[in-house]
């Protein structure tokens, strides 16, 4: 298969426009090209006001593939297509002595899981919260209701985190194996639409992704495997060294040599136990700040021009950075396009905010998370949970700004800037729910966060006019960027540096950002663990 790079298709591109382009660029005749798919389209805003076009990688399937190659060796943006396609590692023997426990259901856990039981291993999946559907029931009690359940919310529960989300499918990480491929491949086997495999950007939306989650915790039961949710992991059986299996928080006791530990970035009391079992953790950086909302519109025409509300373009999104004089970077965070800012705490008398889009992507506020770095040096040297404790008292602080009853506090731009509280409201009107209570959102967070924070919304209005506009939304907090400990495991094995038998993975873990990367980090350890059990 052939593999053509940045070939320039215009927006109202049909099947035929992307044929002759093919032909074109390849100076083939027609009857030379047998097939052909679109790997990835994104597209170039630099000329908004101008010409957008989409820039595709198209693979193509022609007749005398090597005399065509031989023809365009100088081309560099023509080459053979990287065979993309997973292969097992192992196949469980039809003895399997020993089955896997996964601890927890996030995007790792799943993953993890679901690659086992694909490979015959019969994994047992042990979730503290509950199944998708119940999930979202306790979830919208908080949102509707001011209820928290407190092992079933935004960040507890079948799906994890990445659940109630912009349902995000994109990451930096380094893939030379083609996992996150796989992870896009089983997305789409389960029920996510099609186009997540060539959108430069896919999402899939909360709503479709809980279907989506669903459907593949079926496979993982057809093909022998066993999830059990309510079922939280209180601590850890370990021998000399040797991890010997889990004590569930009913007291039963599942023995196992080979435990995945996937536990999403707001298993606190998981960390806290991990820290008393002596099992080596390490601090790692994240990051603290606020949600801000603008109208969609304005995003819209900041970064597309006159393309502005293109259907094939869709609600825009933005990416932005500032380094401050007092040497914090300060940076978006989960931008969601036409999406809400959403209460996702999991902790009585906390209030945590994050942001959420639906597949359509057609609400009218845009949403991200502007946040500053924290680092453990020098901020909190020498204890590794230090890092969420600062996020524990922010979260506490923010519930009390906010009148102690989930709702959030929130202040517009302009006064933040100005240093004044706020008491009344402009034309955007806040998405969060239970609701929010304007004030001072100085009080909230630690001096020099708000201070580069006041530095960078001028830099960033530079940057998209309007940024910084006086009525944009700020509502607090925004604390759960990513988990502030990293369960440290050896680079080879994947297992926990001194415990044999733990492999702790995904964001909770400290190695993930995100769905993508938590499901493809899911495949590298269960590859790791399959080995281990063949």
């Amino acid at each position: 298969m052939i593999r053509i790079t940045e070939l320039a298709l215009p927006l109202d591109y049909s099947f035929e426009t992307l044929r002759q382009a093919i032909l074109i660029r390849l100076a083939l005749p027609a009857d030379s090209l047998i097939d052909f798919a679109l790997f990835k389209r994104s597209y170039d805003a630099r000329r908004k006001n101008s010409a957008i076009s989409f820039i595709c990688i198209v693979d193509i399937t022609v007749r005398d593939e090597s005399a065509v190659l031989l023809r365009l060796a100088g081309d560099r943006h023509v080459g053979i297509a990287p065979d993309m396609s997973y292969h097992p590692v192992a196949q469980a023997s039809s003895q399997l002595k020993e089955r896997p426990l996964i601890v927890g259901l996030g995007p790792c856990g799943l993953f993890a899981a679901l690659l086992l039981a694909q490979m015959g291993f019969r994994p047992i999946v042990l979730e503290r919260g509950r199944e998708v559907r119940r999930r979202t029931k306790d979830t919208w009690a908080l949102w509707q209701k001011n209820t928290l359940t407190p092992e079933s919310n935004v960040q507890f529960g079948e799906g994890g985190a990445g659940l109630f989300s912009d349902g995000k499918l994109y990451s930096q990480i380094k893939d030379p194996k083609f996992y996150g491929r796989k992870v896009l491949h089983e997305f789409v086997r389960a029920g996510a639409p099609p186009e997540i495999l060539h959108v430069s950007k896919p999402h899939i939306g909360t709503f479709r992704l809980t279907g989506v989650v669903s459907k593949m915790r079926e496979e993982i039961i057809s093909l022998g495997g066993e999830v059990r949710f309510e079922s939280k992991v209180t601590d850890l059986l370990i021998e000399a060294g040797q991890l010997e299996g889990v004590l569930l928080e009913n007291g039963e006791t599942l023995r196992s040599r080979h435990v995945v530990l996937a536990p999403g970035h707001s298993s606190r009391d998981t960390l806290r136990m991990l820290q008393r079992r002596g099992v080596h953790l390490e601090a790692k950086p994240f990051a603290i700040g606020f949600r801000i909302e603008h109208p969609q519109s304005l995003i819209d025409v900041a970064r597309l021009g006159r393309f502005a509300g293109h259907p094939e373009l869709g609600a825009a999104d933005y990416k932005l950075v500032h380094h401050a004089r007092n040497g914090r970077s300060v940076y978006s965070f989960c931008m969601c396009p036409g999406g809400t800012v959403v209460a996702a705490t999991s902790e009585p008398g906390r209030v945590v905010t994050n942001g959420m889009s639906q597949y359509s992507r057609n609400e009218r506020n845009a949403n991200a998370g502007i946040v500053v770095g924290i680092n453990p040096e020098p901020d909190f040297p020498g204890d590794p949970l230090a890092g969420l404790v600062l996020q524990e008292e922010l979260e506490s602080r923010a519930y009390l700004l906010g009148g102690s009853d989930y709702c959030a506090p929130a202040q517009l731009v302009g006064d933040f800037l100005r240093g004044v509280g706020s008491t009344q409201l402009g034309e955007i009107k806040p998405s969060y729910t239970p609701g929010v209570r304007l004030g001072d959102l100085s009080q909230l967070l630690p001096g020099y966060a708000t201070e580069a924070i006041r530095e960078a919304l001028p830099a960033f209005g530079r940057q998209i006019r309007a940024f910084n506009r006086h009525d944009a939304v700020l509502t607090g907090v925004e604390s759960r960027t990513s988990s502030p400990v990293r369960i440290t495991r050896d680079a080879e094995l994947l297992q926990s540096l001194n415990v044999r038998g733990l492999y702790p993975c995904g964001e909770g873990a400290g190695y993930a950002g995100g769905i993508l990367s938590a499901g493809v980090d899911g495949i590298k350890v269960a590859e790791a663990v399959a080995k281990s059990l063949s």
